[in-house]
């Protein structure tokens, strides 16, 4: 099976060579992890089996979060917790993208672009929640998580939001819920979502950089029932920490071309697309995320700054519809151990070998 690992051993210096003075740093170390993980550049893990007391070693992963073989441990980890954190009642998910227009703007201002969107659009949730035509509860909890890619490495930015089906009213101290088939008017979410990223837009100088049909174009904002949160969180918890492609989809490279797979929407059945390799490598690192940035944000009671708990949240949701708050709650697998190729017993952590630990290599005679 070919790997974007392989394929970047083999064209990314030539991709460095063409556009290497106009990238950025963060693409060329994205690249320099994805060609290093496990192998013997990113260190060796030991292990001892139980048993037979024989040491196994094995190359540890680069750990990059755009790589695509590293981010399973971490997906299940965020799942983990957010089972944990989870809440009795209804959920939503809001989807909230950016018309084309502004789409050649954010991806040359990626920090200060997606930074803006989440604050516009969180904000934009936040008023018509406090809205007693709404909810009426000026204390929602939610969180959202940004995607920048499309099923054919398109660069295409958009944040889902899950959302309880409600909020907490500081006034009364009481859970105010939704309808269950409704939370917020989306079609009066979108301008104001809209004005809100144009005046995060005034603020840093930017104006002049965006198109003026930006400000006139509908926002697609798309909101809809997701049932309970195991099921809202479950189904996006593969999305939190996914790349733009995995391995798995890569289908092989002939010459300078590569071909992967793809679903199109509400449909079930594979298509290819074919890419020279030189757009192949473009279309992934676009996707990049700048530095340090946090593409899963919380707000409201979710915020780990907020004075409310999760489980006093909890507690009143429970008073408010009778959930049994424990019984709402399930588990993910736990992961399962490493054995011993040689004799089948289990594999306990010895120690980890980095990079900096090791013997320099001597090339002389």
């Amino acid at each position: 099976m070919t790997t974007i690992a392989e394929i970047f051993r083999n064209f990314a210096p030539e991709y460095i060579q063409r556009y290497g003075n106009d990238m950025p740093d963060n693409h060329k170390k994205v690249i320099e992890d994805i060609i290093s993980c496990r192998t013997a550049a990113c260190g060796t893990v030991i292990y001892e089996c139980c048993e037979c007391g024989k040491t196994h070693e094995t190359f540890r992963s680069c750990g990059n979060r755009h790589c695509p073989v590293c981010q399973n441990h971490k997906t299940m980890q965020w799942l983990e917790k957010q089972l944990e954190r989870q809440l009795p009642g209804h959920h939503f998910m809001i989807t909230v993208t950016v018309p084309e227009e502004l789409r050649p703007f954010m991806r040359s201002n990626q920090q200060i672009a997606y930074s803006a969107l989440f604050k516009s659009s969180a904000d934009a949730i936040k008023k018509f929640a406090k809205d007693d035509k709404y909810i009426g509860g000026d204390l929602p909890g939610f969180f959202g998580v940004l995607h920048t890619w499309g099923r054919q490495l398109v660069y295409h930015p958009h944040i889902h939001f899950i959302i309880p089906g409600g909020a907490l009213s500081t006034e009364d101290n009481m859970w105010h819920p939704s309808r269950i088939d409704f939370l917020l008017p989306v079609k009066a979410l979108s301008p104001i979502i809209r004005e809100k990223f144009k005046d995060e837009m005034k603020k840093v100088d930017k104006m002049e950089q965006i198109p003026q049909g930006v400000w006139t174009a509908d926002w697609n904002i798309n909101c809809q029932a997701v049932g309970t949160a195991d099921a809202s969180i479950r189904y996006l918890a593969p999305y939190v920490f996914k790349v733009a492609i995995t391995d798995s989809r890569i289908v092989g490279v002939e010459g300078r071309t590569v071909t992967f797979r793809y679903l199109v929407k509400n449909s079930n059945r594979f298509r290819t697309c074919s890419l020279d390799v030189m757009e192949f490598i473009r279309r992934f690192l676009q996707h990049v995320l700048p530095s340090g940035f946090m593409k899963v944000r919380y707000y409201g009671f979710m915020n780990a700054n907020c004075s409310k708990s999760i489980e006093e949240v909890a507690a009143l949701i429970e008073l408010s519809f009778g959930f049994d708050v424990e019984t709402q709650k399930s588990k993910i697998e736990p992961a399962k151990p490493l054995y011993c190729p040689v004799c089948g017993g289990k594999l306990k952590y010895i120690g980890s070998v980095l990079p900096y630990m090791m013997p320099p290599i001597n090339n002389s005679g």
